[in-house]
């Protein structure tokens, strides 16, 4: 267990900022090859549970900043607390790991069928299921650490879960090519070359087109100080900041970060928003403002607030994030005991609708994401595949706000911008990220960082951004090509052992 979640920690250096991915294949197939060595199902769980440990203590261990730092949680309960998360989290690690045992213990599997059939079927199943039970924690999902790979180029197909299948496949692979069986070996070395060759050659086609005439963006980092964020007293002067910040320029659309504004419309200085739509429509800018809002019954929510050139002051535009973070956003029945411990500003916000409407901008319509929301793959994929279904034009830029100064200058704010490659690659979209101290960036619908701010300094990034039509299969399928490879691979390695025991009843 000692060397699984070694094995697990490893592997958080194939993700940004270290980007050495094959350390992950390699780390998979340490995890494999004690699974194989089990003496039994619990064997099996257990050794998984030490690998998922160890990865998401070492991937994650940035929420200890956000407790205990700026939540004012006690060190000891804030690292307790890091550590309990991950072994809940591995808890899906043990679960996959004891069921390719169970199952190679019922059907009575060949080396290969383990390998190549059931281990990375059953790996990506949990994983998948790890992305959405509870509202799902798909972070360090295996996928993100192959934007940069070969395996990259599959992302417009079957999506980060799917990269995340291939990684697995090729992990089995690597074992089978260390092993005595000659033909195996050979076999098994030309499968990984096919594999990684389609991928390069994937790379280069191009699922999605230029739609319309690019915009100029201008993206803002305001560097608040999280500790200084919510306090009433610097509300003033961080809201001059960022008016004084949009009004430097124009733009066809300038954004602000997650909550630049942390107060409600109707507490804004008077005239702060009409100051605001008049600038919009003097300029021809559109102005999105990261703020919460007011519904009718009273109810806020985490929202994004679009000004255009060519409307009136009031209703604006309005993006609601819908998948909110657990203790961030709303409390989870039961632990509102824990979330007593921390200083941190919550909230039990309302979900915005599923699909929502784009913002257009000039020839672009952007499609808005909040912070989190953009681990959720499917659910943006399933926004663009909404709008083509009903016969209107999809959303050709995707923007996502945020305000990760919760983690500090931690390998959070990279992983993150590293999420956001994959849904540029998954859609064939550019992905816009404006945030309050990293990583606010340009990336264009390959997946590739056009232009990038340092983190930790208020400045703003000035780009031209061209948008892109058509769809991906991903977009038009979501994850239910990769668990339908997933269910194949598990029906084949059945079929295999029942042949099998036919051949041995025959021969007895």
């Amino acid at each position: 267990m000692l060397t699984a979640a070694i094995a697990g920690a490893v592997a958080v250096l194939a993700f940004a900022p270290f980007g050495y991915w094959p350390l992950q294949i390699l780390s998979l197939g340490m995890l494999f090859y004690q699974v194989l060595r089990a003496a039994n199902v619990k064997a099996g769980a257990l050794i998984g549970w030490a690998y998922g440990f160890g990865w998401c203590a070492a991937g994650t261990h940035w929420l200890y900043i956000s407790m205990h730092r700026y939540g004012d949680m006690a060190a000891p309960i804030a690292a307790i607390a890091v550590a309990l998360l991950a072994l809940l989290m591995a808890i899906y690690v043990a679960l996959a790991m004891g069921a390719a045992a169970w199952l190679r213990q019922r059907w009575v599997l060949s080396l290969p069928a383990m390998t190549l059939l059931v281990l990375p079927a059953t790996w990506t199943l949990f994983e998948w299921t790890r992305g959405w039970l509870f509202t799902g924690f798909p972070w360090l999902a295996t996928g993100y650490a192959h934007n940069t790979s070969p395996l990259g180029g599959f992302a417009p197909i079957v999506g980060s879960y799917g990269l995340g299948w291939l990684a697995a496949l090729s992990a089995g692979a690597l074992l089978l090519l260390v092993h005595p069986l000659h033909r195996t070996r050979w076999s098994a070395l030309a499968g990984l070359v096919a594999l990684y060759a389609a991928g390069v050659g994937l790379q280069y086609v191009n699922w999605t087109h230029p739609v319309g005439r690019p915009i100029t963006v201008r993206l803002l980092q305001g560097n608040v100080p999280q500790q200084q964020k919510f306090d009433p007293g610097f509300v003033l002067g961080a809201l001059q900041m960022y008016q004084n910040a949009i009004t430097s320029a124009p733009a066809d659309l300038i954004a602000t970060p997650e909550t630049a504004v942390t107060v409600l419309p109707h507490q804004l200085p008077p005239g702060y928003l009409d100051s605001l739509a008049t600038y919009s429509q003097q300029t021809g800018s559109t102005i999105l403002l990261g703020m919460p809002v007011l519904d009718e019954q009273q109810r806020f929510y985490n929202a994004a607030v679009g000004i255009t050139p060519n409307g009136t002051p009031g209703p604006y535009y309005q993006y609601r994030k819908h998948h909110l973070v657990p203790f961030g956003e709303f409390v989870p029945p039961g632990l509102h005991w824990f979330v007593a411990m921390m200083a941190i500003p919550l909230g039990d916000m309302g979900r915005g609708a599923e699909v929502q409407a784009p913002l257009a901008v000039r020839d672009q319509l952007v499609l808005p994401n909040i912070c989190y929301e953009d681990l959720f793959g499917e659910e943006i994929a399933g926004q663009l595949a909404s709008a083509h279904r009903h016969g209107k034009q999809s959303a050709s830029v995707l923007l996502n706000i945020s305000n990760l100064a919760w983690f500090g200058d931690s390998i959070a704010i990279p992983q993150h911008l590293q999420i956001s490659q994959m849904r540029s690659l998954e859609t064939g979209r550019p992905m816009l990220r404006s945030t309050n101290t990293g990583a606010t960036a340009v990336i264009d619908g390959k997946g590739v960082v056009q232009s990038l701010l340092p983190p930790e300094q208020q400045a703003t990034l000035a780009a031209k951004v061209q948008g892109m039509g058509g769809m991906t299969p991903y977009i038009l399928y979501g994850n239910k090509l990769v668990l339908a490879l997933a269910a194949l691979a598990l029906l084949t390695a059945f079929l295999l052992s029942r042949a099998a025991r036919r051949g041995r009843a025959a021969q007895e």
